[in-house]
């Protein structure tokens, strides 16, 4: 039997559709913010897991290569440990989480920053050559946007704290031949770089000299810089210096955490989107409001706790397991109070500057909903439900803001070389 002829009455439909006040709809296009609310929860619920697999889903920092010099295990498979692995990757959507290569401040009194910088950096690599079907390094955009197409989670690289660097400029490009795409400039204490803003007492009442001389080369090379952990007049002498836009790679709102420098005030805020920059959301209780950060201390003492009394060595397989369960079952807030910081950045500056940086395996207390890498659509399906984002709104918090950023870096750095070039 022949299929019924149905384009013949394509025509009529379009007429009765134009009559309507309404334009007919592909399947490919992105829905609107008016669409979204008419949805019903389960409809909401659906949409939210098909975008977090439709769009690039940038996280801009998870602790994994620290997590795992202390507890290793096969993130390419199911862990027991921590806030991430393929699977969990897969289910949530994430496509291009940065790797912290996370160097603590002890190393800028002990020294061997560098040499520990590159030993998580190995490890990063890794990842990609023993899984090369799940994982692979990314070291652009463009890295991230052919590995999605092609189904791999990108592993880009961002160095949590500067202090690797040393004295050495030429250490930049060191890092960055070795594949880092951001430097966070400080950490816990003040550097050679800037100030942190944990530390109690400036060194250099923002960037040092030498500070200027790296913002400069990390333009020069397509390096992004990120202002998390700065303080702000650090965060505003680099606003000041750079060529290209920044980052803030994992903090919050400190509109929610009146007085807690580490999260972004206002101002801080503005003065980033005006540079064309993007503040990525910290997913940590205690970045999330004030009284959460003594709800997750408390917490933690309970564990430790009760790992003293009972003798358990709080790395041995019982204490670990004890520790994972406890934290999974203390959750401390909630995905609307991720919601909350994400409004107030649009609000204050629109929904261009807004990205996720979850700070997972980097922070001990999470929100219920958002305690690992599999419940990213938790938080869309949050934000579809105000009504105020449309499709493309949530592509861009999702990855295509910081993509965007990234982008222009790459686009600088040409720019700046170019003109050497020509000199």
């Amino acid at each position: 039997m022949r299929p019924f002829p149905i384009f013949p009455l394509f025509p009529l439909l379009l007429t009765v559709l134009l009559l309507a006040g309404c334009r007919p709809k592909t399947a490919s296009d992105p829905l609107t913010a008016t669409e979204i609310q008419a949805l019903t929860d389960d409809e909401l619920r659906a949409l939210a897991d098909e975008l977090a697999h439709k769009y690039i889903l940038v996280d801009g920092h998870i602790d994994v290569p620290y997590r795992m010099t202390n507890h290793p295990e096969d993130i390419a498979n199911a862990t027991e440990g921590g806030d991430f692995d393929f699977p969990r990757a897969r289910a949530g959507g994430l496509d291009a989480p940065f790797m912290s290569i996370y160097i603590p401040a002890s190393y800028q009194e002990t020294g061997g920053a560098r040499a520990f910088a590159d030993s998580l950096i190995d490890m990063v690599e890794g990842f990609a050559a023993a899984a090369p079907t799940k994982f692979a390094i990314a070291t652009s955009p463009d890295d991230v946007r052919r590995q999605f197409e092609k189904g791999l989670i990108s592993l880009p690289m961002g160095m949590e704290n500067g202090a690797p660097i040393e004295d050495d400029l030429a250490n930049v490009e060191h890092f960055f031949r070795r594949g880092i795409r951001y430097i966070t400039l400080t950490h816990s204490k003040n550097n050679q770089i800037g100030d942190s803003s944990y530390d109690t007492e400036p060194t250099w009442n923002g960037l040092s000299p030498f500070g200027e001389q790296v913002i400069d080369e990390m333009n020069r090379l397509g390096m992004m810089i990120d202002i998390s952990h700065v303080t702000d007049s650090t965060a505003f002498d680099v606003l000041a210096r750079s060529r290209a836009p920044v980052i803030a790679s994992h903090s919050s709102c400190r509109h929610f955490t009146p007085g807690w420098e580490r999260n972004m005030g206002d101002d801080l805020i503005r003065a980033l989107a005006d540079h064309g920059g993007v503040i990525m959301i910290n997913f940590g209780s205690s970045f999330l409001r004030t009284e959460y950060q003594a709800a997750g201390n408390r917490i933690q003492q309970q564990i430790i706790g009760y790992l003293s009394r009972n003798g358990i060595d709080r790395d041995s397989p019982e204490g670990l397991a004890y520790f994972r369960e406890q934290r999974r079952a203390n959750p401390v807030g909630t995905v609307q109070d991720v919601v909350d910081h994400i409004e107030h950045v649009r609000q204050l500056v629109g929904v261009d500057h807004i990205g996720l940086g979850s700070d997972f395996d980097g922070v001990f207390a999470l929100p219920d909903g958002l305690q690992d890498v599999s419940q990213y659509p938790n938080l869309i399906y949050a934000l579809l439900k105000t009504g105020h984002y449309s499709e493309e709104d949530i592509a861009k918090i999702l990855g295509g803001n910081v993509l965007r950023v990234w982008d222009q870096v790459v686009a600088t750095a040409r720019e700046m070389q170019e003109a050497s070039n020509d000199e």
